[in-house]
């Protein structure tokens, strides 16, 4: 997921405390970034991954088994979420910032 970020976009990670991170100081090591753990039940900490966890339910309900959902089906909301421009991007696209092209014709 990282090869396709520039590498100085990525500054550090902030990570929750899941079994998923458990490779993370492999890609601490690669990348030359700093790992921020939060403190455990302090999702303030981690205000972009909690707002993007939700944007995610959006297309997978919590509480629901993800085992039903193929690649293609997350690459899809995986792609609708970086393509859906943010206010605090001024309106611009995550897409647009990374890669710094205009993605939308409107």
């Amino acid at each position: 997921m990282f090869s396709r970020v520039p590498k100085e976009f990525i500054h550090s990670i902030t990570p929750d405390h899941g079994t998923e991170f458990l490779q993370l100081a492999d890609i601490r090591d690669e990348l030359q970034v700093t790992i921020y753990w939060p403190d455990p039940y302090s999702p303030e900490q981690r205000g972009t991954n909690e707002n993007t966890n939700g944007l995610i339910r959006e297309y997978f309900p919590k509480g629901k088994s993800l085992n039903g959902h193929n690649l293609e089906e997350v690459l899809k909301c995986q792609n609708r979420i970086n393509r859906r421009p943010k206010r605090v991007l001024d309106y611009r696209t995550p897409e647009e910032i990374l890669f710094d092209k205009v993605l939308r014709l409107v």
